[in-house]
């Protein structure tokens, strides 16, 4: 319809991921080069999201309309810094080769990460996490959902691995308990950010590198 009207056809992908990520056990993403090749004169964007960069958006496309898109004033109050183009530029250089991407962008590393890998994890913390809070909850390693994204893949989830800690409490002051839990593991150093689930606090841990830095931490929880 956009070419029998003589108009620019343009897209937003929203999250724009560059690499089929069905390869890796993900949902499946249309990507920016599939979007143009399929007809779209433009396409935009995000830098961060599923592509793994800095906070930016990105237009490609037809470079005449590239071209009056640099010519608008709007382009001058809208264009990024010099710092995240450089950013951009090194993020962008690992796409080369998807499978160096997605060990090295920190966003593709997390999703594609097996749940075995996570549960593994989960099962070397628990006896520290169980130690620390001995006597005021009970920790369990559990499986659970890890939610993609809300504007990239928001209805998507992997299987992934987690603790689930429920404060031991009589009938009542459940709820009052598991929200001290969950503020005293967010005063940490560094903070550490649960759910609540079927009155527990769910750490999923498919998000966590450094488990030495959590196991030191945990000295300082006060409970």
């Amino acid at each position: 319809m956009a070419k029998e009207a003589n108009l620019p056809f343009a897209v937003d992908l929203g999250s724009g991921s560059l690499i089929e990520l069905t390869r890796f056990g993900l949902p499946r993403e249309p990507t920016p080069a599939e979007t143009l090749a399929n007809g779209a004169d433009v396409v935009t964007f995000s830098g961060d999201k599923l592509l793994g960069g800095p906070q930016c958006g990105i237009v490609a496309g037809r470079a005449d309309l590239l071209a009056r898109i640099r010519k608008n004033p709007m382009k001058r109050a809208l264009r990024v810094d010099k710092m995240t183009i450089a950013a951009l530029s090194v993020m962008l250089g690992l796409y080369a080769d998807p499978a160096r991407a997605v060990k090295r962008i920190p966003a593709l590393r997390l999703l594609t990460r097996a749940q075995e890998d996570v549960r593994a994890l989960a099962e070397r913390l628990q006896p520290a996490v169980a130690a620390t809070l001995d006597g005021s909850a009970a920790v369990q390693v559990i499986a659970c959902k890890s939610q993609i994204g809300s504007g990239a893949l928001p209805v998507d989830s992997l299987p992934s691995a987690g603790l689930a800690i429920r404060p031991i409490t009589g009938k009542r002051g459940g709820g009052a308990a598991l929200n001290r839990l969950a503020k005293a593991f967010r005063s940490l150093p560094t903070p550490v950010i649960g759910r609540f689930h079927d009155g527990a606090l769910l750490l999923d841990l498919r998000c966590l590198e450094d488990e030495n830095a959590f196991t030191q931490q945990l000295q300082l929880l006060n409970v």
